[in-house]
């Protein structure tokens, strides 16, 4: 999921464009980008999308931000996607353990009422001072939980923290990137809102890549092909990953010497997740 492009569920006349793009991953997307006013009209789009034969078959991830859990819309949010065709369900706001709880217990009940009995898995926004701090303990709340996803404008603008800062960016980047470790789930790095700076979007994601995330998010269709490139790994890279995977194989020793560098059991794991990346297709 080298790519996951938001999609405003509002704007349903985006939706073929969306589909027939590039994007590893579409969010359907119905909290920030939707005006009170509209969501009504955007879930029942999002809802004819997620149900449909094009979504069936789509061979992309597809995944729908609802809104918050103290929202007014969240549960006719849940009742309205909640189809078999939905791999991710996209929670914002998610600040505590017990959030992800009472999050499960809402979305197992309209699971059962809708007959669904492949669980759907859960990407979980970590967006707020409370939710970063508690980021381990929200990544291993429930074995639902994919992945964790930064917000990094909800984190950052009303504490004054500037994000054209590195420092400030690589530091959020690295404590969640531990965080979610710790259980084993993915993270997703946020979105960069200049669209017109190509440089400035490519330089975070190759950040974010480097720190070991899964993909970056777009909001729109031109960063799609720059977070494609900067999470698809080089020639080289793979090149060495072959040979360090291909030397362990026939190695007698738990470390051994490789072009004067020492490799061992780490080195020869990261080699050997890369080359099965690749494999599942496009490096997700």
């Amino acid at each position: 999921m080298r790519s996951k492009l938001f999609v405003p569920g509002a704007r349903p006349e985006l939706f073929a464009k969306a589909m027939a793009g590039d994007a590893d991953a579409l969010s359907l997307d119905l909290e920030d980008s939707v005006r009170p006013q509209d969501k009504a009209s955007a879930r029942d789009a999002v809802a004819q999308l997620v149900a449909s034969d094009a979504a069936q078959s789509l061979a992309k991830t597809l995944i729908v931000r609802i809104n918050a859990a103290d929202t007014p819309w969240f549960h006719d949010d849940l009742r309205a996607v909640v189809h078999a065709n939905l791999a991710l369900l996209n929670l914002p706001k998610i600040e505590s353990p017990d959030d992800v709880h009472a999050a499960v217990r809402a979305l197992e009940a309209v699971e059962a009422d809708a007959g669904i009995d492949q669980p759907i898995s859960l990407l979980l926004n970590i967006e707020t001072p409370r939710g970063f701090a508690n980021a381990g303990a929200i990544a291993a709340a429930h074995q639902r939980v994919a992945g964790l996803q930064l917000g990094l404008a909800d984190l950052f603008e009303p504490l004054g923290i500037d994000r054209r800062d590195p420092a400030n960016v690589h530091a959020v980047l690295f404590a969640l990137r531990m965080a979610a470790a710790q259980s084993g789930v993915y993270v997703m790095d946020g979105a960069f809102p200049d669209i017109a700076d190509d440089a400035g979007f490519s330089e975070e994601a190759q950040r974010a890549r480097r720190l070991g995330y899964l993909g970056k998010s777009c909001i729109h269709p031109r960063q799609v092909a720059l977070a494609n490139l900067a999470f698809m790994p080089t020639a080289d890279e793979l090149a060495w990953a072959r040979q360090v995977v291909e030397t362990a194989t026939h190695s007698r020793h738990g470390a051994f010497q490789l072009q004067g560098r020492m490799v061992d059991a780490p080195f020869v794991l990261r080699a050997r997740r890369l080359l099965q990346a690749i494999e599942r297709g496009g490096g997700d």
